[in-house]
């Protein structure tokens, strides 16, 4: 394919049905082109998913620490702990690229309203649902729930991280000394599927560690839920704020965790449902092969479970 020839674009596997209504929504082009001045030819859709999105979600953080400063005139470690560990999630992305050229959303899927809407709007503004609560109702965790939080943080970045980098690595090169003991399955379309180290725990043993990682984020929220009352009513507990407003969990404790939880659910469904599409497009591109390494790599995102 010749750079930048609009005769011809590569359409996404799912983006041709006929239906325009779907087609404009999964997304029609695979892996639309830009080209601007001084910057030369952009992937508009590698773009988008780490720049706008990621970055924005990071603001938000931040945005969020400095309103609870401007309400309260302290900041609490559990905002602060979120904003962090978010932001470290977030600039890794930026710094390993190239790792998220393997994902399905590049590999697979059209840029469409689906992924467009999930990167300017859904990322920055639910992923923050956390910040935004606590610059509110501030939440202080001490160094015991601190140590918590990181060590269950600790433990899922290192599944994500040093999987990812056992996968790219031998994929780049299989006799790397690193990676030149681990078992693979070689299959007819040529291609090697590890069936030992990490990828011999789980299909998609990443995701349950990115998965893992999203823990952490909600659980310095609490039992969220909180109720503003009028200046003066010296309810026990409050949080005062600057306008004299008393903040207290009151009637609505345990409430706001729809809210402050639901990035959890949602990562979930999002990663089983990432999952079966990867299934379906390996079962079409390896056929028996694709049997075989599943009777040998059993579970498919969490051992033991699923």
């Amino acid at each position: 394919m010749k750079p930048g020839d609009p005769n011809h674009r590569v359409l996404a596997a799912g983006g041709h049905t006929g239906n325009m209504l779907y087609d404009w929504f999964i997304g029609r082009e695979l892996n639309p082109r830009v080209t601007l001045p001084l910057l030369g030819e952009i992937d508009i859709k590698e773009f988008m998913e780490l720049r706008p999105g990621m970055l924005g979600w990071m603001l938000l953080d931040f945005a969020f620490v400095a309103k609870q400063y401007r309400t309260y005139g302290y900041v609490t470690d559990s905002i602060v702990f979120i904003s962090v560990v978010q932001a470290v999630y977030i600039m890794d992305s930026q710094l390993m690229e190239p790792a998220i050229l393997t994902m399905i959303d590049i590999t697979t899927d059209g840029f469409g309203t689906m992924l467009s809407f999930g990167d300017l709007v859904w990322v920055p503004f639910l992923y923050s649902t956390q910040a935004r609560y606590l610059s509110i109702h501030p939440v202080s965790l001490g160094w015991p729930g601190l140590s918590a939080m990181g060590a269950v943080l600790a433990v899922g970045y290192s599944i994500f991280r040093m999987s990812n980098s056992q996968k790219n690595m031998f994929r780049n090169n299989p006799n790397d000394p690193r990676v030149a003991h681990l078992k693979h399955l070689e299959t007819k379309a040529g291609t090697r599927l590890l069936i030992s180290g990490w990828w011999g725990i789980s299909r998609h043993i990443n995701y349950f560690g990115d998965w893992i990682q999203s823990w952490p984020y909600s659980l310095p929220t609490g039992l969220a839920g909180f109720t503003i009352l009028t200046a003066g009513t010296g309810a026990e507990g409050a949080y005062k704020m600057a306008d004299g407003r008393e903040v207290v969990p009151g009637d609505a404790k345990g409430w706001g965790m729809i809210f402050t939880y639901f990035y959890i659910v949602y990562f979930a469904v999002l990663l089983v449902h990432r999952e079966r599409r990867d299934d379906e497009k390996c079962a079409s591109k390896y056929g028996d092969d694709w049997n075989k390494y599943k009777k040998i790599v059993r579970w498919r995102i969490i051992p033991g479970i699923y």
